[in-house]
């Protein structure tokens, strides 16, 4: 289930709305263990995903780092490698 969350800092442009959302939605998945709460437990489900969310957009704001900025592609491709190789067949 959090295979979906990626890093998101130092990303240029930086980590969209969407993509803090995301990664937010996974890992209260992972924490609930449901992929989709009951009605009982939608309120509290939601609740959790916006303010981590929110928090999220805030740990991203006040991290500082003197590295460049990483570039999605780059990085995307670096990780399709790694799944190539990592699920090769012999």
């Amino acid at each position: 289930m959090c295979r979906n969350i990626h890093t998101l800092h130092n990303f240029e442009p930086a980590a969209t709305d969407d993509e803090v959302g995301a990664a937010a939605l996974q890992y209260v998945r992972k924490i609930s263990g449901s992929t989709k709460p009951s009605q009982a437990n939608a309120e509290a489900f939601d609740r959790a995903v916006a303010e981590i969310a929110h928090i999220t957009r805030h740990l991203l704001e006040d991290l500082v780092t003197t590295a460049p900025p990483k570039d999605r592609e780059v990085e995307a491709q670096k990780a399709k490698e790694r799944s190539a190789k990592r699920f090769a067949t012999a």
